[in-house]
């Protein structure tokens, strides 16, 4: 049975962003009432998940994790550490999401699951730029460019099978050079990087020579909605997103 971790970690000394909306974490801004953390765990269950773990640290997130009848774990020192212990606790398959996606769908859980392979040990779902940008055209996000076209990440993982524990350092590596895709391309290689900074090099054979590197299969899932990519990380996202919501109503 497919599990769900919500990443709902502490940065260390704590994140200006919310405290600036006078809250101590991201999981507990508002929409429409609704604190984050309680529209991603319900998005979630409606995607038909029923085991949802959320990853944080004692106090307020905890409680309203357990308030929404979710199991809270211990956060490792970093998203990819927690992810780690995550999978101690919850196994695979396991999807892994963050508390601040605040639009969350349930399709675009199904749609992670539905459309990896058989043999793919982890799946990643990214946006391309034209999607993003047709779906909310205010948003401003950090791309991947490739042959194929410039990606953003969706916080959207699908860790299928147990191999894909070995992809957890590789996720620290990735976490530190996010923002300087070509410093990972360089970690795989010379030919690698020359392919990638000569934009020969697709994302998804990016994700194939990373994977065999480390072992495993890794697979993309193309987004066929732009606003999986889009999440509440400033002040800027918030007001975008309480517009398409206001829009909405």
């Amino acid at each position: 049975m497919t599990a769900a971790l919500v990443l709902a970690g502490t940065r260390p000394g704590g994140d200006p962003f919310a405290e600036a909306l006078g809250v101590p974490h991201k999981a507990l801004i508002e929409l429409d009432g609704k604190p984050l953390l309680a529209r991603v765990v319900g998005a979630l269950r409606e995607a038909g998940i029923e085991r949802v773990g959320v990853s944080c640290d004692d106090g307020p997130v905890a409680d309203l994790a357990s308030a929404l009848g979710a199991e809270v774990l211990l956060a490792g020192r970093g998203p990819s550490a927690s992810v780690g212990l995550a999978l101690q606790a919850l196994g695979t398959p396991l999807v892994v999401t963050t508390s601040d996606h605040a639009l969350l769908e349930p399709q675009w859980v199904r749609e992670l699951i539905g459309k990896r392979g058989p043999d793919a040990d982890v799946s990643v779902m990214l946006a391309r730029r034209d999607v993003v940008e047709q779906a909310m055209p205010e948003t401003r996000r950090t791309y991947l460019r490739f042959a194929d076209g410039q990606w953003s990440g969706c916080n959207l993982f699908y860790l299928q099978t147990p191999a894909a524990v070995k992809a957890i350092d590789t996720w620290a590596m990735v976490e530190a050079d996010r923002k300087r895709p070509w410093k990972i391309a360089a970690r795989l290689g010379p030919g690698t990087l020359i392919s990638m900074l000569l934009g020969r090099l697709t994302l998804q054979e990016g994700l194939d020579r990373l994977g065999k590197r480390i072992g495993i299969s890794a697979q993309l899932i193309a987004a066929s909605d732009g606003l999986a990519a889009v999440d509440v990380d400033k002040q800027a996202d918030l007001e975008v997103v309480r517009e398409l919501l206001a829009h909405r109503r």
